[in-house]
C-alpha cells in the first residue's frame, strides 16, 4: 500500500469524492472536491449544518465510510487502500467520541474504558494500571464502580473520552460530543479537550453545527457546505475575515451581530437617489480590535458613525471585534480608507436611503 502524507498534516483529505444511491433519486453526492489538510497537533473543527456532509467526512478517517474517489490519509496510510489487518491498526491510532455516548450499559466505568484494551488482547496486568490513569485523568476516580445509568450527561462523556484514549492513538475523532449537553457541562467537556491536546499531544478533529465550541476549543476550522468545503484557515483568521456567507450565518448567530430589522429591511444594495447611509461592517483584528478607532474617525475627519450592532469576541489570545455602522453615503469611501489604513477590515453590506 502506497503510504503518502502531507507535510506537517495528521489527517489529509486530496480532492475527497463520496456518493449514495438513494432509492427513486439515484446517485446522491455526500461530499465533494473535499481538500483539506488537518496539522498534527491541532484541534480543528468542521462545522456545517445538518447535511452538510460532516458526518460522512468523519467516518472516512477511521474507515467507516468508504471514498468514491480521491483519499483520506491518516498518519502517512491511505485508509481507503488498506486492507482489514491494516484498517485495525490504523483504528487503533483513531480514537472516537460519541454524541450519545455509546456506553454499555451492563458494564461499569472502569469496564468500559477497559473493553478497547481487552479486545486489542492486552494481559489485565497492563489493562489496570492503564484504565486507572484514563479514569483519573478524566477526574471520575470516584465513580470507576458506577454504571452509566448512575451518570449524568456529563459523567458520561467523560467515560466516553477515556475510553477513546485508551489505545493511546495519535488522533481523537469528536462525533458532535457536546450538542446533548447543556452549556455548563458543555464548557468543562471543551477544557478536558483542550487539556488532552495540550498533555497529550493529540490531534482532535471535531465536527459540530455550533461555532461557539469552535471558538472556545479550536486552532483551525473548516466550513462545509453542500458537501464542499468552502472555507478554512486558523480560527482566528476565519473568525475575523469570514468570506463566504455560509460562515458569516455561523458567525452572527454566536455574537448577535445581525442588523436591526428596522435597517436591514430598507437595505439596497445599489444606493439610492438623494441623501442616503451607507451601511459598513468593520472588524476589528488584532492590536486594533480595542482601539478607539470610531472615536478617531469622528474628531480626525470630522465624520459621524452610528452604530448599529457590535461585539468584541476573543479567539485564544487574540481579541476580535465587530461593528455593524452606518455613515453618510457621500463619505463612506472615505471612512473606509482611514479605518483601512489603520489595518482594520470594511465591508459594505449596502444603503439605507
Amino acid at each position: 500500500m502506497a503510504d503518502r502524507q502531507t507535510s506537517g498534516a495528521a489527517i489529509t483529505f486530496e480532492n475527497l469524492e463520496k456518493s449514495f444511491y438513494k432509492k427513486g433519486t439515484g446517485q446522491v453526492k455526500a461530499l465533494e472536491g473535499v481538500n483539506l489538510d488537518v496539522p498534527a497537533g491541532t484541534i480543528t473543527g468542521i462545522i456545517g449544518r445538518s447535511g452538510a456532509g460532516k458526518s460522512t467526512l468523519l467516518r472516512m478517517v477511521n474507515g467507516l465510510e468508504q471514498p468514491t474517489s480521491g483519499t483520506v490519509t491518516v498518519a502517512g496510510h491511505d485508509v481507503g487502500r488498506a486492507g482489514a489487518a491494516e484498517l485495525r491498526r490504523i483504528r487503533r491510532d483513531v480514537g472516537m467520541i460519541f454524541q450519545h455516548f455509546n456506553l454499555l450499559s451492563s458494564r461499569t466505568v472502569y469496564g468500559n474504558v477497559a473493553l478497547p484494551l481487552e479486545i486489542a488482547g492486552l494481559p489485565s496486568a497492563e489493562i489496570k494500571p492503564r484504565v486507572d490513569d484514563l479514569i483519573a485523568r478524566v477526574g471520575l476516580e470516584q465513580l470507576s464502580g458506577r454504571y452509566p445509568a448512575e451518570l449524568s450527561g456529563g459523567q458520561k462523556q467523560r467515560v466516553g473520552i477515556a475510553r477513546a484514549l485508551a489505545t493511546k492513538p495519535k488522533v481523537l475523532l469528536s462525533d458532535e460530543a457536546t450538542s446533548a449537553l447543556d452549556p455548563e457541562t458543555t464548557q468543562t467537556v471543551l477544557k478536558l479537550l483542550a487539556d488532552i491536546n495540550r498533555d497529550l499531544g493529540l490531534t482532535i478533529l471535531l465536527i459540530t453545527h455550533e461555532m461557539a465550541v469552535v471558538r472556545d476549543i479550536a486552532s483551525h476550522v473548516a466550513v462545509i457546505d453542500g458537501g464542499r468545503i468552502v472555507e478554512a484557515g486558523t480560527t482566528y483568521d476565519v473568525f475575523a475575515d469570514p468570506k463566504h456567507p455560509t460562515t458569516r450565518s455561523f458567525l452572527s448567530g454566536i455574537t448577535g451581530i445581525t442588523l436591526p430589522s428596522f435597517v436591514s429591511h430598507r437595505l439596497k444594495a445599489e444606493r439610492p437617489q438623494g441623501h442616503s447611509e451607507e451601511v459598513i461592517r468593520i472588524t476589528f483584528a488584532g492590536r486594533h480590535a480595542t482601539d478607539p478607532m470610531l472615536a478617531k474617525l469622528t474628531s480626525e475627519l470630522g465624520i459621524p458613525v452610528n452604530i448599529l450592532a457590535g461585539a468584541v469576541e476573543e479567539i485564544g489570545p487574540h481579541p476580535f471585534g465587530n461593528l455593524l455602522v452606518s455613515v453618510e453615503a457621500d463619505r463612506g469611501p472615505e471612512a473606509r480608507a482611514y479605518l483601512e489604513r489603520h489595518n482594520l477590515l470594511t465591508e459594505v453590506l449596502g444603503y439605507v436611503g
